[in-house]
């Protein structure tokens, strides 16, 4: 049906008797007219005022409106629209999650008696909050005349077979609707407080009050007193108001106190949910009693449609969902990743000089992982199975490093950001600035010192390996064709610079892998499991189940970091390839661990060639791209999840410049403190 523009010619086509699309679409068609293409609240205004003005002239087509609108109240359930509207009917995020994508792809038919469905077609434009909130007075005034004209005639309330026949006679279509709709609420709120995830996690005093126990009692009497009371302003309908709202807001304390059980135990993205969804049904429930008690009851829903189109804009926004329900998740991530980044921080000579000696380590394990890698491709195995068997031994050797207490620079950007963003909610305080700066410079220092403390121990240990091959076989670790083809993708000329920012991401995702594994495995209490459930203590005995569960509870996050960007390093080329993408990754170290052994297959004569010094430049852009991006990435999510805001940044620039001009040298070896003196 082709959309109009002209108000007469939309009159004229109002068919009451119409079947149930086109009485529909006729509401879609009038809604757009209203809206038209200019976005102007002022001009939406004037039109609807427009269309009363017509249709008072027109009493014949005023009488067919009228009938429409009757037909409109039998066909549809309203009840459903303002109780369930913009609410999930799943308890779940991740059905939830589901089904928002089904609502945001899948088109909507206008034949339907689901009032929601019609209402996400009829008002599908944000302007729609704005044009309605801003009608006046006298138009909804008139509007409510044309309509409620309609009650002498037969409206169905067979729907509120809980009102007497005599009730009934006395409230209006709206009222009785209303009253539905506020019991739907009330008993969803209830039963999402029954929930036994919710209940066992509420604090004592929320569990001992029983607030969800006493509101449909609460409720009932309110809605006897309203039914029983004519009078807005009677003792009896007061009482039973306050005592209702007092009731609703002791249930949404209790489900808030879950926050504090999270907080100490792991977060659940689903019981977030849930207790969001209460909150929110609270707030619908104040909105509808408003719209039942108010003495300007026009407004008041005129106000409430609005807020029905926002809350429908957002019921289908996937952000808006992950979002809400994830930054808790967000912050838990962001604050354990602080703790564990503290400790990647050197602030002493001492520190300093441990930090190289632990990097040393990480990067004599990595010559070995070198040697490793090259023998799997040298197999011939298929893509898959090739970046299978390279991530595994990522994953082994990230493992190894963490047990042996050794680092690898790149693991550190992603657990430091959050730590420094931490301090940024200091800023407030004198000298904070100057504070922040100096943990800048421990940062860059101790990063510095990783990478140096790697690349200084892989490429001799490479050389080493790889001369110890030739003593033993005749042959270095891999041949002048494979160092030709390394030559090639180290070098700067190459797409190096992209590889090594993607690695970047890589790092930057096992960080919020482990995060999340962590939180989960607090969430579960699985080290409790482990320390006391009966078949693993008669499996292990109880001393060996309690080792185990202390050692998972302490390393369970960076062994799910190690393993997962292990396995990314090896296993994203490998999909990359499936889908003719082409990208690899490129970890610094692991890559001066490649450039050593081409240079032992090649010779010494290599270190005059200009093709080697382009790969020692792209090693160092490497190592810079792999620290920046994973450092950028995991700071965003922890400012994100600190509310950080307000930040003048502009001030901790000046101060940054201002250290390297007068300090740079700070920024690469620590001054002695009375921590690094033998008598300290």
């Amino acid at each position: 049906m082709a959309a109009r523009t002209d108000l007469s010619e939309l009159l004229d086509a109002l068919d009451p008797h119409a079947d149930l699309a086109h009485r529909h679409l006729w509401l879609i068609e009038l809604l757009g007219w209203i809206r038209g293409s200019s976005s102007s609240v002022p001009r939406a205004v004037a039109r609807v005022n427009l269309l009363l003005d017509a249709l008072q002239q027109r009493p014949e087509t005023a009488a067919k409106l009228q009938a429409w609108w009757q037909k409109l109240l039998a066909t549809v359930d309203a009840t459903a629209l303002l109780a369930d509207y913009g609410f999930s009917s799943r308890s779940a995020f991740a059905g939830e999650l589901l089904e928002r994508l089904r609502l945001k792809f899948l088109p909507g038919t206008p034949e339907t008696a689901d009032a929601s469905a019609l209402f996400a077609l009829a008002f599908h434009d944000a302007f729609d909050a704005r044009w309605l909130a801003a009608l006046d007075a006298a138009t909804l005034a008139r509007l409510a005349e044309l309509l409620q004209s309609s009650r002498c005639l037969d409206l169905d309330l067979g729907h509120c077979a809980w009102l007497s026949n005599h009730q009934q006679r006395d409230l209006s279509p709206w009222q009785a609707t209303l009253l539905e709709a506020l019991t739907f609420c009330t008993s969803q709120i209830q039963a999402t407080g029954f929930s036994p995830e919710l209940r066992l996690r509420m604090s004592m005093p929320a569990r001992e009050t029983v607030p969800f126990h006493a509101l449909a009692t609460d409720f009932d009497a309110l809605q006897a007193a309203f039914l029983a009371s004519p009078q807005r302003h009677s003792a009896e309908r007061q009482a039973a108001l306050h005592q209702y709202l007092a009731r609703l807001d002791a249930c949404r304390h209790a489900a808030a106190s879950v926050y504090t059980h999270l907080e100490m135990h792991g977060i659940s993205v689903s019981l977030v949910f849930q207790v969001r969804q209460l909150r929110s049904r609270v707030l619908r429930i104040r909105a509808l009693l408003e719209c039942l008690l108010s003495e300007r009851p026009q407004a008041l829903t005129a106000q409430l449609l609005a807020d029905l189109v926002k809350t429908g804009l957002e019921r289908r926004s996937l952000r808006a969902l992950v979002a809400a329900n994830s930054s808790m998740l967000a912050a838990k991530v962001a604050e354990r990743s602080s703790e564990t980044g503290e400790h990647y921080i050197t602030r002493t000579r001492a520190e300093y000089l441990r930090m190289l000696r632990d990097a040393a380590g990480g990067g004599a394990v990595m010559s070995l992982t070198t040697l490793m890698k090259f023998l799997v491709l040298s197999i011939g195995l298929s893509a898959f199975w090739s970046g299978f068997y390279v991530g595994v031994n990522y994953a082994l050797s990230f493992v190894l490093i963490q047990m042996m207490h050794w680092t690898v620079a790149t693991k550190q950007p992603a657990m430091t950001a959050p730590a420094m963003a931490a301090k940024l909610k200091e800023l407030g305080a004198p000298g904070a600035i100057e504070g922040f700066v100096d943990e800048v410079t421990h940062l860059v220092r101790s990063q510095v010192a990783a990478i140096v403390g790697n690349l200084a121990l892989v490429a001799p240990a490479v050389l080493l390996i790889s001369g110890a091959l030739w003593l033993a076989f005749g042959a270095p670790m891999i041949d002048a064709k494979v160092a030709q083809h390394v030559l090639q993708d180290l070098s700067l000329w190459g797409p190096t610079a992209l590889f090594a920012a993607l690695t970047g991401v890589l790092l930057f995702a096992s960080s919020i892998i482990a995060g999340w594994t962590e939180n989960w495995f607090v969430l579960h209490r699985l080290d409790s499991a482990i320390r006391y459930n009966p078949r693993i203590t008669a499996l292990l005995g109880h001393a060996r189940a309690d080792r185990w569960a202390a050692f998972m509870r302490h390393n369970i996050s960076g062994l799910t970091a190690n393993v997962s960007l292990g396995m990314m390093l090896g296993l994203v080329p490998a999909f990359a390839t499936f889908f003719g993408l082409g990208l690899e990754v490129r970890h610094v170290t692991l890559s001066a661990g490649q450039l050593a052994a081409a240079a032992a297959s090649l010779g010494p004569e290599l270190l005059q060639q200009g093709p080697f010094w382009w790969c020692v430049a792209g090693i160092v852009v490497t190592g810079a791209l792999n620290v920046a991006v994973s450092f950028y990435l995991a700071f965003l999510l922890a400012l994100r999840a600190r509310s950080v805001s307000g930040v003048d940044r502009s001030r901790i620039y000046q101060a940054i410049r201002h250290r390297i001009r007068t300090r740079a040298r700070s920024f690469f070896w620590p001054a002695r403190t009375t921590k690094d003196s033998p008598h300290g």
